[in-house]
């Protein structure tokens, strides 16, 4: 395996680099964090022009990239600039979902940042099993109607439809519908998460719906999104943890205790050196990832799960280390640091924390 990115992708990197350098502070990501949307439709749109999202999608459908490779380089970057706007959940999977169902307009509109479509799989007391839905679709003559809840769905407030996932009465399996926002039998209930932005318990009654490709037959095409959704949720917390990191030796080379850098002290030497060793493990885990995203199902997951275990592991641990390095003012609103081990820790928490995943490659 090559280990080292191509001239375009060192090229991507650079790009986003300098946006979020130049244009993309924390102060203003903490304040688009806490408004009634949680993210920054400027900035979305920015990142959309920029070609952000179209790396994440291959050129059959509007974009110019599309492999694992792609997903982990964006992101992977984003989380370095602790990039709050919802690229994977309104774009990279939903956008993935609609390209293998042939709704190439739509996507081609997701590419170009004018459309934004969320996904709802979860359902209240079901962990992160989406595999059994409870939400009923009926048909009546060519027309589908949704009746159901579905729970934690990230930026659907703001979003322009939503793809839900539902059973039917006359064919087994799972089924996915898409949802304009403003349908009919449709309610909102919108609420903040912790790491900043906004996520929503979405009632639908009676609510007119589209089905997506063949009825009951969406289990597989649900698998593949949540591989690259999972994917770019690691490569995010691989940034973020690049991020702390530089922040925490740059913290020791400059706070002085007893008269001498912290950094001079060997058994803080010996912290940090742990540190680095477990995130370069993490990379190793994501790389592979991204390597297995075209593999056979069975493949792919089990390198998925491994990465995302690791992550999530490392991830808390890297954190807690951090904190524990800068003292008190690690948690401190105004230093940038509580920021990103909040955002880091919440990761272990979406597509399946650490118990999940160990669960899923011990039975795959």
């Amino acid at each position: 395996m090559d280990f080292q990115p191509t001239e375009e992708r060192r090229m991507l990197a650079d790009m986003i680099g300098k946006f979020i350098q130049n244009d993309y502070p924390l102060k203003a990501r903490l304040t688009a964090g806490s408004s009634a949307l949680g993210y920054c439709t400027a900035a979305y749109s920015t990142m959309a022009q920029l070609g952000l999202i179209g790396a994440l999608f291959e050129e059959e459908v509007g974009g110019f990239g599309g492999s694992g490779f792609d997903i982990t380089t964006v992101f992977t970057e984003l989380g370095k600039g602790l990039v709050l706007e919802p690229l994977n959940d309104t774009a990279l999977t939903t956008g993935y979902i609609l390209a293998q169902t042939d709704q190439l307009e739509l996507v081609k509109q997701i590419v170009l940042g004018e459309r934004r479509v969320a996904l709802g799989l979860l359902e209240n007391g079901a962990d992160y099993d989406w595999s059994a839905p409870e939400t009923l679709a009926r048909q009546t003559g060519a027309a589908w109607q949704l009746n159901g809840v579905k729970t934690c769905v990230k930026f659907a407030h703001g979003a322009d439809a939503l793809i839900v996932s539902a059973q039917t009465q006359s064919t087994p399996g799972i089924s996915l519908f898409l949802i304009e926002a403003a349908a009919a039998g449709l309610a909102e209930h919108p609420f903040q998460t912790v790491d900043g932005g906004n996520a929503c318990e979405i009632t639908l009654h009676n609510t007119p719906a589209q089905l997506l490709a063949v009825e009951g037959a969406a289990y597989p095409l649900i698998d593949a999104a949540a591989a690259r959704a999972t994917l770019a949720l690691c490569a995010e917390a691989l940034g973020l943890m690049e991020r702390i990191k530089d922040m925490t030796i740059d913290y020791m080379r400059t706070r002085k205790q007893f008269g001498s850098e912290l950094g001079k002290f060997q058994a803080l030497q010996h912290r940090v050196a742990q540190m680095l060793l477990e995130i370069e493990q993490a990379k190793s885990a994501v790389i592979n990832a991204a390597n297995d995203l075209q593999a056979p199902a069975d493949e792919r997951n089990r390198a998925i799960s491994a990465a995302k275990y690791s992550i999530g592991r490392i991830g808390c641990a890297v954190a807690e280390e951090a904190i524990q390095l800068h003292g008190g003012i690690g948690m401190t609103w105004e230093y940038d640091l509580g920021h990103f081990a909040k955002r880091l820790v919440m990761i272990d928490h979406e597509w399946g924390d650490q118990d999940f995943h160990v669960m899923r490659f011990a039975q795959s």
